[in-house]
């Protein structure tokens, strides 16, 4: 083996997407870690850990000197997500959790090449603020709004000096892919949404508001690929890069295409919270579960905090814009050599064909 990689948060959403593409290199051992088993684990091998345990930590990590690299996606949301971004409870739960793997590790692996630490859009304050459009690495980082990617970037570079390993963060925009209870996966919570009104004779009707929200959208499977190809570019070290699709999507402009893979007709505008509808379907969805025999857990477990995520981009009940979109620029990573695009619709049928391919979401 040329490389022996370790993926931390392997049943969230980036982490389940990273785990298996690297699983298919040549000459790469696969080890994933998580609290939470991965629905599959693609020949990786998976223990168990919770990185908020430091004594557990230091008994997993300090067994692991043959690792390469290091992809670092795990993540701690607070119940309410989105004020939870800002809460210093959830800052530093997350910087912990970085400090807890890398210490025992750094201390064994001898051979460390590279660290990838996962961001987000955040960086640059979209949650709070109007950001620089297009925002760029390196000039439109907000260090002024608390966060937990400073606390771990910080860690992690004061640790670099004469280290001998590189340090690559990859900042994708409004993550879409497959997992099994991640907090900001839009596609679990339309996608359970769907079934239900499908299940119930209805046609998905659209739960956003009236303002035409314009995001930017990134496929798992594609901040996946970029992840190996940064595994085997060592230009990318030092380098932080935005991960978009490459184009430009409104939900109410990809709902026509969702509610066709869903095998369903687009339905009439209904406004509402999903957080607060939804569980009260929670007897439906087993209902539909043990139907189909799906894999899936129950709704809770399935979907966890992904239902006010959704309600965040859908905005429900919002009928003007406010402010410029957000939108990032992933020139430097175009410029170093990664070029993969996705169409966002056809980001959102693929997310929902793995879902149903791995029996978590009903047949068409």
């Amino acid at each position: 083996m040329s490389k022996t990689v370790l993926v931390a948060g392997a049943s969230g959403l980036v982490g389940f997407a990273a785990m298996r593409a690297l699983a298919k290199e040549p000459g790469t051992r696969v080890i994933a870690v998580s609290r939470r088993e991965p629905i599959e684990t693609s020949g990786a091998t998976w223990i168990q850990a919770d990185l908020t345990d430091e004594a557990a930590c230091a008994r997993i990590f300090e067994a692991m000197a043959e690792v390469t690299h290091l992809v670092f996606t795990a993540l701690y949301e607070k119940p309410e997500v989105i004020p939870g971004w800002l809460d210093p409870e959830q800052i530093e739960t997350n910087g912990r959790m970085l400090r807890n793997l890398f210490e025992p590790l750094r201390r064994v692996a001898k051979g460390l090449r590279q660290v990838i630490l996962l961001q987000g859009t955040k960086a640059y304050g979209a949650h709070v603020r109007q950001i620089d459009v297009p925002a760029r690495p390196g000039r439109s980082e907000a260090r002024d709004i608390p966060n937990f990617y400073w606390v771990q970037q910080d860690y992690l570079e004061d640790l670099q000096a004469g280290a001998g390993w590189g340090l690559t963060i990859m900042r994708p925009q409004i993550v879409c892919g497959v997992a099994v209870g991640a907090a900001l996966n839009p596609v679990a919570a339309i996608g359970a949404y769907g079934a239900l009104c499908k299940e119930a004779g209805e046609p998905l009707h659209f739960t956003g508001g009236k303002a035409l929200l314009v995001l930017e959208a990134v496929h798992a499977d594609l901040i996946a690929e970029a992840i190996v190809w940064a595994t085997n570019n060592p230009v990318s070290h030092g380098e932080a890069y935005n991960l978009t699709n490459g184009d430009v999507m409104t939900f109410r402009g990809v709902w026509p295409a969702i509610a066709d893979e869903l095998g369903m007709e687009v339905g009439e505008d209904r406004p509402q919270r999903l957080q607060e509808t939804m569980p009260d379907r929670a007897a439906d969805w087993q209902r539909l579960v043990a139907r189909y025999g799906l894999r899936a857990p129950d709704l809770d477990a399935f979907v966890a905090q992904s239902f006010q995520y959704a309600d965040f981009l859908l905005g429900p009940g919002r009928d003007e814009v406010r402010g410029t979109p957000a939108i990032v620029s992933a020139i430097n990573l175009r410029q170093d050599g990664f070029h993969t695009v996705w169409d966002s619709e056809d980001m959102l049928r693929d997310c929902i064909r793995q879902f149903r391919a791995l029996k978590l979401l009903p047949p068409r």
